[in-house]
């Protein structure tokens, strides 16, 4: 239920601003350096004109533009989208074609390196063909984590069959923004590129014929300056801490579901908010993202690595604002959320458009660039196109633009928004960053993530059974569960419930999200829940061999995960 000031920040939000921004982008490119930064200095200029405190940084980013990319059969050329940040063919890769209609991952810590390490004539596919020296087909979208697992069996390149008459953009990197030295050996190894559905069964049908292909790759890569536009509202009670809310601004070609209305979404929030600022309990940040789509990420990256201190100490929860106000985008069924900010984010939905929504674990994208600084992220998608209505439409499932199956086209135009969708997610954002910042104690729930850890926990020693014991993590969780439970019936304050909540969850956030450290991003791959403890599951993929390979992964993933849930014990112990 809204109180009156929510109603009233609700109330206060208008269309105007935003749409004449989404009709501004609606003819303005921002996919190339150059065109995204000059993107970045109009946000700023309208920030300005509304009288908003916006600071404008000036990152150097190392991005990868696509340029160029067709497949070569006989006489025939298809066209096709490069993967970027990945390696390229500008003079041409050929190669047998091979389709593969059900793709298998090899196991983790299976390379062509240690092939040996698991003895002879096993095999890390099964059911997958040898892709040795071949070009790869298969259908879906272009992804980095496909490339990479085809590169691992010996792949000399990939193309994505995508499902329908287009081509999707994709990024073909698993580094999680501008690479440090560290992550420069994890470079996409070969080219990948995206086709249309009618080129690429052409190409299968060549692939059973076991003809050759040509596949050529251009993108241009390097370092380039970019614009980063951030509003910072102060809080009146906690001015140490704030919510940020976020999303990106560069685009594929003019990009207006994904994302020019989420940049609109955030103009007039931050407006709104602004406007309201005196009931601000904690902060507001608000920041327009580079370097999204050519950086994989890249703009929110620097950010969290320029002020990564701060963000520890006083980011409270993040909000990514992708793809709202698409036209037809009436239905909220998939919104990523976390285990302890579910029922805050059910609750915002129902209040600002009085549907239920339904969530979703986050995936490895939309720049939930904070996961190992230990920070609780919601939001990304919001609205979308109801189900029956997108299988009465015959599309096929898309990531961004409420489902419209023009995302990362050169068809996302100003058709796909809706000002009055626009307009209610413009409320939606609103009503979550408010209430965020302004509720007395933080809404968020330590002991939901605890027991969603602990039922992972359960599946994990499941399948391991006897072959690894994992009770001194499910002891750990027990305890700290019963700590978190007594903790909140005892009635803290709201700044000791705030400031015990917010303890905990630093060092719980990151063991369901991340494999690395607290001050570096891990790879953009797909990460299990628990992941320290993920292979668990996947022991009988493992030769007797090579299981001790894995029982060591799981032992020092142990020690991990026990060591964090007796640090949050003493970070609620102390308070």
């Amino acid at each position: 239920m809204t109180t009156g000031e929510e109603a009233a920040v609700m109330a206060a939000a208008r269309i105007d601003h935003a749409w004449s921004l989404v009709e501004h982008f609606a003819n303005t490119r921002r996919q190339d350096p150059q065109e995204a930064a000059e993107a970045g200095e109009e946000i700023a200029r309208r920030l300005d004109a509304l009288g908003l405190p916006v600071t404008v940084h000036r990152p150097r980013l190392y991005l990868a533009v696509p340029k160029e990319a067709h497949v070569t059969l006989g006489a025939q050329r298809f066209r096709a989208r490069p993967a970027q940040l990945a390696e390229t063919a500008p003079a041409g890769l050929t190669a047998p074609l091979v389709f593969v209609e059900n793709p298998v991952a090899p196991p983790m810590g299976w390379t062509p390196n240690t092939a040996k390490l698991f003895g002879p004539g096993y095999d890390p596919a099964p059911g997958v063909p040898d892709l040795r020296g071949r070009l790869v087909l298969f259908r879906g979208m272009i992804l980095a984590e496909k490339i990479l697992q085809f590169a691992a069996l010996g792949a000399a390149g990939v193309i994505a069959v995508n499902p329908g008459t287009d081509m999707h953009w994709g990024s073909g990197s698993a580094i999680w923004g501008t690479p440090d030295l560290d992550d420069l050996p994890g470079r996409t190894p070969i080219p990948g590129c995206a086709v249309s559905g009618p080129d690429g069964e052409a190409l299968i049908e060549a692939a059973r014929r076991s003809e050759s292909a040509t596949l050529t790759t251009i993108c241009e890569e390097g370092w380039f300056d970019q614009v980063l536009p951030e509003v910072r509202i102060p809080g009146t009670v906690e001015p140490d801490h704030f919510v940020l809310l976020h999303g990106h601004y560069d685009s594929w070609d003019v990009g207006v579901g994904d994302n020019a209305t989420g940049d609109a979404c955030m103009l007039e929030v931050a407006r709104t908010l602004h406007a309201h600022r005196a009931g601000l309990r904690r902060g507001v940040r608000i920041c327009w993202w580079p370097g999204h789509s050519t950086g994989k990420f890249a703009g929110s990256t620097w950010y969290a690595d320029a002020f990564a201190r701060d963000l520890a100490h006083g980011c409270v929860a993040h909000l990514n604002c992708d793809s709202p106000g698409c036209r037809d985008a009436t239905d909220y069924p998939g919104i990523p959320w976390m285990a302890e900010n579910r029922v805050f984010v059910a609750n915002v939905v129902r209040d600002a458009t009085g549907v239920a929504a339904r969530g979703k674990r986050p995936t490895q994208s939309s720049d939930f660039s904070f996961n190992n600084l230990g920070i609780s992220g919601c939001f990304s998608a919001s609205s979308r196109i109801p189900a029956a209505e997108v299988e009465r439409r015959g599309w096929y499932f898309v990531m961004g633009n409420g489902g419209n199956t023009a995302w990362h086209t050169d068809r996302d135009l100003l058709g796909v928004a809706d000002p009055e969708v626009l307009l209610t997610d413009i409320r939606l954002y609103a009503l979550a960053v408010y209430r965020m910042a302004t509720a007395p104690a933080l809404p968020l729930d330590p002991g939901a993530l605890v027991a969603e850890l602990s039922t992972h926990l359960d599946r994990y020693q499941k399948a391991a059974g006897y072959r690894f014991d994992l009770s001194p993590a499910r002891e750990a969780f027990a305890a700290l569960a019963a700590r978190l439970a007594t903790f909140e019936a005892s009635n803290p304050s709201p700044e000791v419930a705030t400031a015990t909540r917010l303890a905990v969850l630093r060092h719980l956030v990151p063991l369901d999200y991340t494999r690395g450290t607290r001050w570096r991003r891990d790879f953009g791959l797909p990460a299990p829940p628990l992941t320290h403890l993920a292979v668990a599951a996947e022991l009988d993929r493992y030769p007797p061999q090579a299981i001790g390979f894995a029982e060591t992964t799981l032992r020092r993933g142990l020690n991990h995960v026990v060591a964090a849930v007796e640090a949050a014990m003493e970070s609620a112990v102390q308070r």
